[in-house]
C-alpha cells in the first residue's frame, strides 16, 4: 500500500470523525505524541496523532484501528517506517484497562515484534518472504523501540495486568523476550 493510499484513508477517517481532531490529547499513554515530528517519517500521514487519540474512544477506536494498521504496515510481511515511532504509544495504550481495541493492540504488538525479528540471510525462503535486513531498516528501528520501552512492555505483561485470555502464554513469553536487552554477538 503506497503513501498516497494511506494518506487518503486517514483523510477519509478524519472527515468521518471530525470531532477527534478537536479532542484533547492529554492521556498519559499519549505523552510525547505531539512532540514527534511525524512529517519527517517517510510515508507518514499527518493524522497519526489523531488516530492514536481516537483509539481511546470507545465508539471511534474500532474505526481508527484498521486505518492505523494500514499505515503501520507496508505489506503482510513488512512494517512501515511509521511503526517504530508509534510503538511506544501502542505499548502504553495496550495497558489502558477498558479500552475497546485493547485485544487488537496486544495482537498488533505481537505482530510488530514478529515482523521486526532479524532475517537469517542464509535462509533463502526467509529472504524471499521478508527481504534482507539491510533493505528493511524499520525492523531494526522496531527492535530499538521495543528495547527503549522495555519497562513499559514488561509492566504490560506482568501477571494479572492483562485479562485472562487476552494474550497467549507463548505470545506473552515472546514479548518478554523482546523486552530483554539484546546481546551483541561476540
Amino acid at each position: 500500500m503506497d503513501a498516497a493510499i494511506k494518506e487518503a484513508a486517514v483523510s477519509r477517517f478524519l472527515r468521518e470523525y471530525p470531532q477527534m481532531e478537536r479532542a484533547a490529547c492529554d492521556h498519559p499513554a499519549l505523552l510525547g505524541c505531539t512532540d514527534v515530528d511525524w512529517s519527517q517519517i517517510p510515508g507518514c500521514p499527518a493524522g497519526i496523532p489523531v488516530l492514536l487519540r481516537s483509539l481511546l474512544d470507545e465508539v471511534v477506536g474500532p474505526a481508527a484501528l484498521p486505518v492505523l494498521e494500514n499505515v503501520l504496515m507496508n505489506s503482510v510481511f513488512h512494517v512501515s517506517a511509521v511503526m517504530p515511532a508509534v510503538l511506544p504509544f501502542l505499548i502504553r495504550l495496550a495497558a489502558v484497562p477498558g479500552i475497546a481495541v485493547r485485544p487488537d493492540l496486544v495482537e498488533l504488538l505481537v505482530l510488530a515484534a514478529n515482523l521486526s525479528l532479524p532475517v537469517n540471510a542464509d535462509d533463502e525462503r526467509q529472504v524471499m518472504m521478508f527481504g534482507k535486513d539491510c533493505d528493511h531498516p524499520e525492523r531494526d528501528w522496531c527492535r530499538a523501540a521495543f528495547a527503549a520501552h522495555a519497562c513499559d512492555l514488561r509492566a504490560l505483561l506482568e501477571e494479572g495486568t492483562l485479562p485472562d485470555g487476552l494474550i497467549s502464554v507463548d505470545d506473552r513469553e515472546f514479548l518478554l523476550r523482546v523486552a530483554e536487552p539484546q546481546r551483541c554477538p561476540s
